[in-house]
Formats: C-alpha cells, structure tokens, sequence
C-alpha cells in the first residue's frame, strides 16, 4: 500500500503516523580507517522538538546527520528515524534537509524553482502555500541568479516544505539572512514545532540556538558533552562576569584574588571571570573606587567554549 503526502496529512501528518522517538541513536559510531569521527552517541529526540546540534569544526556533527540522512552507515551502533531505517523515511517523504550551499538554478525564477521541484512529487503542498511560509511570496517572480544569499536560503526552505515532511534537518538555516530575515524564518519554524514538525538544526549563531531551541546537543570530539535547554547548558559553565568602572586598575592584584579566572582592561572599565562574583564585589565595593559594578551569568558562548575546551583538553589527557 503507497501512502502518498496528502494521506500523511489527512490523518494528522508523518509523526502521528510513526508513534515514539522521531530520531534514535544507540551507541553510534562511525570511523574512517584510524580517524574515530563519532565516539558512542546516544541521543533520542521526540516529535515537535526544536534541537539545536552544536559543536565545534570537526567535532562529527556532520557525520552525524549524514548517517541520519541515511548518506552513510554507522561502523557500530543503531540509527533510525520515525521508527524506521533512514533510508526508507527518506523514501517515504518523511525527511527533508535544507544544506548551504547547492542544488539551485540560477536562471529560472524563485516559483519556477519550487514549482519544478513539485513536479518530482506524486503529492505535495501548494506552490503558494510554502512561498508564504518561507517568506519568500513577494519574491516569486524574481531570477534565483538576482536573489541574495539569504533569499536563496530561505528558497531551499520552501523547496523542503513541499513534501509535508514530518522531519526537518537544517545545516546553518539562516546564514547570509539580514534581522528581519531570521525572525520570519525562526517564526515559521516554531509555527510548524507548533503543529508536530521536528527540527533538527546546526548552526555557528550560538545566540541563535540559546534563543529559538528547545534544547541544545553540544558535541566534541565525537561525543556529546552537554544536553539540554539553553539555560542548562549555560549552567554547565562555572563561574560569572562582573564588570566594572575602575580607573587605573591593577590587573594583577585582581587577578591574586581568590577566584579569579581572567582580568580584562578596558579603557576605564574592568572585567573579571571569576568563581566568586559575590566575594569580588564585596572587594571592588570596599577596597577599590570601583562604580557601575554590573555581575552576570556566563552566555552560550562561554559555555560552548569552555565545555568544547574541556573535551578537548581530556581527549589530549586520555592520549
């Protein structure tokens, strides 16, 4: 029996279809000759969720989601999606990836492009229809070759919405987008959470991540070393940022007290990581002429530092 698009859709889309865990992987693995690119990943992700899929070059995201794309097979372990075989929810229409770079005619317009791409399929959504989700409607008529680079973005994005896909995987969704771009694409994308559509995204925008996922998978040396909201993962990193108005600052008595990490000069303004912010403080405020003393958490970026870094330093230590 062939279930076509409009079949999924009639009876509450791909996720309702395929109950449990929209992506699964057990003990993966995945190596090239003496290179060990993913080290043991078990990760399970559930329909309608948002995850970002973090991590610095050469960590095995890539490689990951190849073998979630079904491109490759892991060395050892288990990979599946919507309960079946990448490759046969790949088949079934059920997965959709929107890459980088590729896979555009310049030459035609923006609704020759998707409407082409429509005619690959037995079954799918209305040309207009993903035009407006992606944002791109009031640019249907435009040549591919004279949109930007985040216009052509954001055509890919149409192009995989066509099939209704329950399964979206983006690498680096939003690049060459301006502001306003990436607010119309992020809202489209959590409409579409909304209604069951899981989203798998990596991206080099942490702030973007922290701000739009559910939750954040971070990965190092072919491990994941941090799983779970922004907020979460930001917790992970010890250790807090005051700043402060100091004139003529004396970095290295700052840096000999207790619990400090690193000391910055600034013009007039000093900043201190430290373990103890509220020890510093109580110093800046009653030792020092220190003013406009402001203290706060450490972002995501600090975070996938310091995380990444600590992998790293490990994987150095255990050789």
């Amino acid at each position: 029996m062939t279930i076509s698009a409009a079949d999924e859709r009639g009876r509450g889309g791909a996720a309702a279809r395929h109950p449990g865990a929209a992506i699964r992987l057990a003990g993966v693995t995945k190596d090239f000759g003496s290179v060990h690119a993913v080290r043991g990943i078990d990760l399970t992700i559930q329909p309608g969720e948002v995850v970002a899929f973090l991590g610095p070059n050469g960590a095995g995201k890539t490689t990951t989601i190849d073998m979630m794309l079904g491109l490759s097979r892991p060395t050892s372990g288990e990979v599946s999606v919507l309960g079946l075989e990448p490759r046969e929810a790949i088949a079934r229409g059920l997965v959709s990836a929107v890459m980088q770079t590729g896979g555009l005619l310049k030459d035609i317009t923006v609704r020759e492009t998707v409407a082409y791409t429509a005619s690959l399929f037995a079954d799918t959504r209305g040309v207009d229809e993903v035009l407006a989700d992606a944002g791109i409607a009031g640019i249907a008529d435009r040549k591919v070759a004279k949109c930007s680079g985040g216009e052509q973005q954001r055509l890919r994005f149409a192009m995989a919405l066509l099939s209704d896909p329950a399964l979206l995987l983006l690498d680096e969704p939003t690049t060459g987008m301006d502001v306003e771009g990436r607010r119309t694409f992020w809202s489209a994308i959590r409409a579409d959470a909304a209604r069951g559509r899981t989203v798998l995204f990596a991206t080099h925008y942490l702030e973007e991540a922290d701000q739009y996922a559910d939750r954040i998978v971070l990965v190092s040396q072919g491990r994941i070393v941090a799983d779970g909201t922004g907020a979460e993962i930001k917790a992970l990193a010890s250790g807090r940022t005051v700043r402060a108005t100091l004139p003529g600052a004396d970095a290295d008595a700052l840096s000999r007290i207790p619990g400090v990490d690193a000391v910055e000069l600034r013009g007039d303004a000093v900043i201190v990581h430290t373990k103890d912010s509220d020890g510093l403080a109580r110093h800046l405020l009653t030792s020092t002429s220190a003013r406009d003393l402001e203290i706060t958490a450490k972002g995501i970026e600090e975070a996938f530092l310091s995380l990444t870094s600590n992998e790293t330093s490990n994987e150095g230590a255990r050789a």
